[in-house]
């Protein structure tokens, strides 16, 4: 493609900083994960870090770390990523998914309050393509049912509501440094916390649940000796050349996300007299990061009847960027629709309509820091131009 979805912002500073781990021989998770995990948590205004693999790990941590148990409940939105529910499942426990709001894309938190139940312990809201779930209403419903809150944050650097950042609010937030996000590490994520205990638990739980990691053994006495391990644990630990990676394009945030907002806003602007293409909605006091530009196709209100038709357009109009170098891509799927969870719980679609529609209407238009004016210019173009087909 001419104009990909995105591109990554590499360097001579991140070829360098990859090449350290290897000179120094040190390559496992080290101090480049340390400076990496107080970095970022310096920048989300959080007092404890954990990085790890990916952010689905991230997430099983944080699932782990709060004690979910097989039949217990947690509400997730009906639109996002597979990893929100897939962590819940792995705890042999049941999500409960929620409808959403069709102009934010996020969890309806009002439908969410009539899905709580004696067995709910959780409700997972998702920041979704960088914009803030209503986290001071998810707070109340959590608060109101002695409820845990875990953010999966994947998309949400940069975001904020109420001056706060994501993954702030609620016991865990979890982030992706994936290569479509605002800055990666290639794979790899971070699960950010106020508890010491999370901390402690969810480092120890990273590392095959021992008591300390390889980097503090070896930075004290009795080096030789190995760790206790107290835990059933995993590996999800992230490397040092992945760590290097990270610190190097936690010099770039700032710039990356000024960029993005820049960019979005031009969208904004150019696409303002486009009837059939709704633009990302910011509600007031929130600060969208743009992890993506997602639009909704909407040339009439979309009902269920009216959704093959619709997304036929939608496709269309896809197909015609793609034919002209322009890649686009629907936002994300709605996990109420797959397989797995559609049969599992018997899931119709008439109870997520919203998430229904949005996995078939949405369209993401191409957004990275080094966009040209003249790139936005001519996706614009190509939008006006195909009309309605």
């Amino acid at each position: 493609m001419d104009i990909p979805i995105t591109k990554t912002v590499f360097g001579e500073e991140e070829l360098r900083a990859v090449q350290m781990p290897l000179e120094s021989g040190w390559v496992v998770q080290g101090p480049y994960v340390r400076n990496f995990e107080e970095r970022f948590g310096a920048f989300v205004e959080s007092p404890f870090s954990v990085a790890t693999s990916n952010c689905t790990t991230a997430l099983h941590l944080a699932v782990v770390t709060l004690g979910l148990q097989p039949g217990d409940e947690v509400i997730v939105p009906a639109f996002t990523w597979i990893a929100t529910a897939n962590v819940i499942e792995y705890a042999g426990a049941r999500p409960v998914f929620c409808d959403i709001d069709l102009a934010t894309f996020n969890i309806d938190v009002a439908q969410a309050a009539a899905l709580v139940t004696s067995r709910t312990v959780g409700i997972m809201p998702v920041h979704l393509f960088g914009l803030c779930a209503d986290m001071p209403a998810v707070m109340e419903l959590a608060g109101r049912h002695g409820l845990w809150v875990i953010e999966d944050a994947a998309c949400g650097l940069g975001a904020r509501c109420e001056r706060q950042h994501a993954g702030t609010f609620g016991d865990a937030g979890c982030f992706s440094f994936h290569p479509r996000k605002a800055i990666t590490t290639g794979e790899g994520g971070m699960l950010i916390t106020r508890s010491s205990e999370i901390d402690r638990l969810a480092r120890s739980l990273r590392d095959h649940g021992a008591d300390r990691s390889d980097l503090v053994r070896h930075e004290n006495s009795l080096s030789f000796l190995l760790p206790t391990y107290n835990y059933l644990g995993y590996n999800y630990r992230m490397t040092d050349i992945q760590g290097a990676l990270g610190c190097a394009q936690m010099d770039r945030l700032n710039w990356i996300l000024s960029e993005r907002r820049r960019l979005a806003a031009r969208y904004d602007t150019l696409l303002a007299d486009v009837p059939f293409l709704a633009t990302p909605a910011v509600p007031d006091g929130y600060e969208h990061g743009y992890q993506s530009y997602v639009c909704l196709f909407r040339p009439e209100d979309p009902t269920l009847v009216k959704l093959d038709a619709l997304r036929q357009c939608r496709d269309e109009l896809m197909s015609r960027l793609e034919y002209e170098g322009i890649a686009s891509r629907q936002g994300t799927h709605a996990p109420v629709t797959c397989g797995y969870y559609a049969s599992k719980y018997e899931l119709r679609h008439e109870a997520y309509v919203n998430a229904v529609v949005a996995e078939n209407l949405t369209l993401t238009l191409p957004l990275y820091p080094q966009m040209t004016d003249e790139d936005q210019d001519r996706v614009v173009a190509s939008i006006t131009r195909a009309g309605v087909l």
